[in-house]
């Protein structure tokens, strides 16, 4: 099973991230903003991913919160991937909802590089601070060391639109962690490493 546990102790926050890429939508969250645990939520159940979080927060700060656990997150994913062997290593995805459209596209390289494209114009969606989408697009890629490229096509409602974008997420990762059975004792890379 590929499974990693990651704490991540600093002075502003105190993370736990369990997780288990094999798993079957399993999740707990505790981050103290809770259309964060939404979005996290669809992470895992549209990921299929077994997924434990919780966030003990130090300073109180919602931005430190977001990208914190973004980069545990990431983290989790490179240590319970390993060395990557079997891998589909791309994934991608379109999805829809209702009156919002996002695209993700993820290369679980070794590189980390975040390329994120949307209009909100709303500067909070319940308790959730919207300018922090992108910050955890970001810190995802740079904890686990991977390319991300989310874009928002169109959409109205804010929540939808932040909501679509995470399942665009969740199902391109959700692609991009599947073993290849036709493949499975070699890392998908010419350089032989990932």
């Amino acid at each position: 099973m590929r499974k990693s546990k990651v704490e991540r102790k600093t002075l502003e926050t105190e993370i736990t991230v369990f997780l288990n890429i094999d798993g079957n939508g399993i999740r707990r969250f505790d981050t103290g903003i809770e259309f964060y645990d939404h979005m996290l939520s669809q992470l895992a159940a549209h990921g299929n991913f077994d997924l434990e979080i919780t966030v003990k927060s130090i300073d109180g700060d919602s931005h430190h919160i977001v990208e914190d656990t973004a980069l545990a997150l990431g983290e989790a994913f490179k240590q319970a991937l390993g060395e990557k062997k079997g891998i589909n290593r791309y994934g991608e995805a379109i999805v829809p909802m209702d009156d919002s459209l996002s695209l993700c596209s993820i290369d679980l390289s070794g590189r980390p590089y975040c390329y994120y494209k949307s209009e909100i114009r709303e500067q909070k969606v319940r308790d959730f601070e919207t300018a922090l989408t992108k910050h955890f697009f970001i810190s995802f890629s740079v904890g686990s060391m991977s390319n991300v490229h989310v874009q928002l096509l169109h959409g109205e409602d804010p929540h939808h639109k932040i909501e679509s974008m995470f399942k665009s997420f969740a199902k391109a990762l959700y692609k991009a962690c599947a073993l290849n059975k036709d493949n499975l004792q070699n890392i998908p890379s010419t350089k032989g490493i990932i």
